[in-house]
């Protein structure tokens, strides 16, 4: 078998399984996971059960594929640039957090966290592979951006990792727990921005480099004595 064979192979083996994760997507959005099965994805493919049994064990295997490649996607999309040397904080987790609650609270991003969440008390593992790919491995390249902000002095010293989860949580905890009890409308770019700008503007009170409190902190004058 030739190089160039070989090669073909494996990218017609790839393009096979990514085919297979993409009417997985469609199937278990639709449905959820309880309802689908390998034949009705297998019929979205347009292909036998048998052949999506060769790239995956089981329904429970080809969902944890499918939850990881969706995270590696919302990754992309949230951490593109994160706290480069130099970089002006405000801007950059201003653009962060807009990222991160159109990723999370639109569309398919939303879908896909209540499905995973639905899912993770029966099957723990889907959880934790979930977290493990999406919300942990954001905060962690979120921290190691944090980490060279606070040594350069863009930001205060501080727990990156707690600073991390902390910023997220200021953007998302609102919105979040409203969009999942169907108590508000799916928000637009000015109510994200909006949002986000108070965060960011919450997250600099308490992380901001000190120079930047001590010129907003109010100076008190006193009155010299009478003479």
């Amino acid at each position: 078998m030739t190089v160039a064979t070989e090669t073909r192979a494996r990218v017609d083996r790839d393009a096979r399984r990514e085919a297979i994760l993409d009417a997985a997507a469609e199937v278990f959005t639709d449905v959820g996971f309880a309802a689908a099965s390998m034949s009705i994805i297998a019929a979205r493919v347009g292909g036998s059960k048998g052949t999506l049994y060769n790239y995956f064990r089981s329904k429970e295997e080809l969902f944890e594929a499918y939850v990881r490649r969706h995270c590696a996607w919302q990754q992309e999309a949230i951490m593109a640039e994160f706290l480069a040397p130099g970089a002006d904080v405000r801007t950059v987790l201003q653009t962060l957090g807009q990222n991160l609650l159109q990723v999370a609270l639109t569309g398919r991003g939303l879908r896909n966290f209540i499905l995973v969440v639905a899912e993770a008390h029966r099957s723990p593992e889907i959880g934790r592979a979930f977290y493990d790919a999406g919300p942990g491995t954001g905060a962690g390249r979120m921290a190691e951006g944090i980490a060279r902000a606070v040594a350069d002095g863009r930001l205060r010293p501080c727990d990156p990792m707690k600073a991390a989860h902390q910023f997220v949580g200021l953007c998302q905890n609102r919105m979040l727990k409203a969009c999942l009890c169907n108590a508000m409308d799916e928000p637009g770019p000015e109510e994200i921005a909006a949002e986000v700008t108070a965060a960011v503007d919450t997250f600099l009170a308490a992380f901001g480099p000190e120079a930047a409190q001590d010129a907003t902190a109010p100076v008190e004058t006193h009155a010299g004595p009478a003479g």
